[in-house]
């Protein structure tokens, strides 16, 4: 395990507390670094806006990144300043924004949605239709339990989501049978 600096130990530690999810304290970290390391290892108490618009403008000027790249920079500094050093940063900062063109994303048809979940080793297919078919994020489907799923309204309750909020989302008719038999494999393993 990589060792860090006590400061950095007690971001980990402040967003735990906060709940924040593992994959945003690793992110919100990993650019605190990059920017404490961008200013020679400076402590970020001791700097401000203009060193956050030097870092900001580096990462286009000589990275080239996305403009959501720099976004996500730029949320993990506000919350370090924000949260941590309880010093914010000002509303009207001036940097150079990405102008690099968005990706646009790939998006498979329907058809070949039928062809992947075809050919799905079965015990995969049902999780792979619930991520389609009702639009869970992965981890959602990995949380599922079966006190969730509302067959008469045919929906799915999501608790603690992405940034831990609750959602309902549609169940899609056709996954209510291996639902049910899913259901019934489940609560026979359960009580033998």
């Amino acid at each position: 395990m990589k060792t860090r600096s006590p400061f950095l130990n007690s971001i980990v530690e402040y967003m735990y507390r906060k709940h924040y999810a593992k994959s945003s304290i690793e992110t919100y970290l990993g650019w605190i670094s990059a920017y404490i390391h961008f200013h020679d290892k400076r402590h970020p108490a001791s700097m401000g806006d203009r060193e956050v618009e030097l870092f900001l403008d580096d990462l286009i000027l000589t990275k080239n990144v996305a403009a959501r790249t720099q976004a996500t920079a730029l949320n993990a500094l506000s919350f370090l300043y924000k949260h941590i050093l309880d010093n914010e940063l000002t509303l009207n900062l001036n940097f150079i924004k990405s102008n690099r063109q968005q990706k646009l994303p790939v998006v498979i048809t329907p058809d070949e949605v039928s062809l992947l979940l075809s050919n799905l080793h079965k015990r995969h297919h049902l999780v792979a239709s619930l991520l389609y078919g009702s639009g869970l994020r992965v981890m959602e489907a990995v949380k599922l339990r079966v006190q969730d799923i509302d067959f008469d309204y045919k929906c799915i309750r999501i608790w603690n989501g992405k940034g831990n909020k609750h959602r309902i989302v549609t169940l899609a008719q056709e996954l209510i049978p291996m639902l049910k038999n899913q259901k019934t494999s489940l609560g026979w393993f359960l009580n033998n």
